[in-house]
């Protein structure tokens, strides 16, 4: 990599830099708001991130070269450490008791939208650090859009390739319509945001929760004020308002656009947004069921309950309005598989995502009839699109990936002395950007303070290898990327 590439990757993620800083102001207003004095610390370091970032900015400025896939992968590598670094500041100097390694986990858990904590005593924490975790979720949330739509189709990594803007494809030039879309996607990205947290104010709760789960909403990142999360509410009509805000900001950014700029209603036919709202319906209503069979609730609570907690799983958002384990076996399992799953390409969510499955799908039943009929010429299928090689090549590569980086990740934590369920649980829901997991430790109802530095380390880059898609990040550790 030449010095001009590194130069203009520097200088982007210092004017990002900038940014962050601008956004630690809003949780010392928070802080001046409610007389707490950890305003002092997000000041200092919101001066401090801002002169750094605007002297890097100086130094490093130049004229940019054209956009290259080399570019593209250590710009949104660098991107991301710039966020998860300077987002850890203010959470390690406003919280004595945190060290280095919480912090971070803290701060990746938030840019990377998965929800996992280390804090305890949400309740009586500083108004100002609460919000800055919510503030870091929802601008993470509008980074991971502009990943799925702009970055990753054109890197041919995993991004979804198939979405057309009027009629054009923006998999090959991403950055084509860049402005128009930016601003109708920022327009509706906040839009969603006051609509789902005046939702949650009339709803019950108090004007600064209401902002906080909104941010955190939206971005489907699970972050609350509250050690119980939802189940503090104790509220029906807050689960209903959350589960409904959840999956729709599950479904594919670029699809909502146009359905709500364009009129098209022909996009909500995307075959992974019904695959999405098919197994979502389908695994709400048998847990329901599940649970009033059992004598636990009545149905309609049961349905309420668990449709909230399972669109929490598959938005990989994060939320509990109770410990779901609880229900029983049947339910421990269903929330296991679902923790793969994920939302649709193109959303804030993480997962697997229902596009790949429905290629890979398409890809197995295909490699069946040509078992059968070995001279026949089939074409893998994506709705009414034909799936090119190259994509068929990158969902394979990332499902490869993803269950060996779980297997192996599995094995570290075993080695660091955890049990079966908490060490592949813990990996898997760090690499799908879920939030908790499963047993005792880092079940719905506890979370992940009681892990060492080490683990904590491990488990932030599996957090950031999920969110960029694993292969964005495995293709600048080659020794071929760096040649040239």
């Amino acid at each position: 990599m030449n010095a001009t590439l590194l130069r203009s990757a520097f200088y982007i993620a210092a004017i990002c830099g900038i940014y962050l800083a601008a956004a630690m102001f809003v949780p010392a207003m928070a802080d001046l708001y409610y007389a707490n004095d950890d305003w002092q610390v997000f000041a200092i370091c919101g001066f401090m991130v801002g002169g750094t970032s605007v002297v890097t900015a100086v130094a490093m400025r130049g004229n940019p070269p054209p956009f290259s896939r080399r570019l593209g992968f250590f710009l949104v590598n660098l991107l991301w450490m710039t966020f998860a670094l300077v987002g850890s500041i203010p959470i390690f100097l406003a919280r004595e008791d945190l060290t280095f390694a919480q912090a971070l986990f803290e701060a990746v858990s938030a840019i990377t939208t998965t929800g996992s904590t280390v804090l305890t005593g949400l309740d009586d924490a500083a108004p100002g650090l609460l919000l800055w975790r919510s503030l870091l979720q929802w601008m993470g949330g509008i980074g991971i859009v502009a990943l799925g739509l702009f970055i990753l189709p054109f890197l041919r990594i995993g991004g979804m390739a198939f979405f057309k803007m009027e009629s054009s494809d923006t998999s090959d030039k991403p950055f084509a319509r860049m402005a128009s879309f930016t601003r109708a996607f920022l327009a509706i990205y906040v839009g969603i945001t006051i609509a789902c947290a005046v939702s949650y104010d009339l709803a019950g709760m108090s004007h600064f929760d209401a902002v906080n789960h909104a941010l955190t909403t939206v971005a489907t990142g699970g972050f609350s004020t509250h050690d119980a999360s939802f189940g503090y509410f104790d509220n029906p009509r807050l689960l209903l308002i959350a589960s409904f805000f959840m999956t729709l900001c599950s479904l594919p950014f670029s699809i909502l656009i146009l359905f709500v700029v364009r009129g098209r209603l022909d996009t909500l036919r995307d075959p992974q947004i019904i695959l999405f709202l098919s197994y979502l319906a389908i695994a709400a209503f048998l847990l329901a069921l599940y649970i009033s069979l059992d004598g636990q609730m009545d149905f309609v609570n049961a349905l309420v309950q668990s449709l909230f907690n399972v669109s929490s799983i598959l938005s990989t958002t994060g939320f509990a309005s109770t410990d779901y384990t609880a229900w029983g076996a049947f339910a421990v399992v269903m929330v296991f598989f679902l923790t793969f799953m994920g939302g649709c390409s193109g959303s804030t969510a993480g997962g697997i995502k229902s596009y790949r499955f429905l290629i890979l799908y398409n890809m197995l039943s295909t490699g069946m009839k040509k078992l059968i009929y070995p001279n026949a010429v089939y074409s893998i299928r994506y709705g009414r699109l034909s799936v090119d090689s190259e994509t068929q090549r990158a969902v394979s590569m990332f499902f490869t990936a993803y269950i060996l980086l779980w297997a192996f990740g599995s094995l570290a934590m075993a080695a660091f002395g955890y049990d079966l369920i908490t060490a592949t649980s813990a990996v898997l829901t760090a690499l799908s950007n879920v939030g908790p997991g499963l047993g005792n430790i880092i079940g719905p109802s506890g979370n992940f303070s009681s892990f060492a530095d080490p683990e904590l380390y491990l488990l932030s880059v599996l957090m950031l290898l999920g969110r960029l898609e694993i292969l964005t990040v495995a293709v600048i550790l080659m020794p071929m990327y760096w040649r040239g």
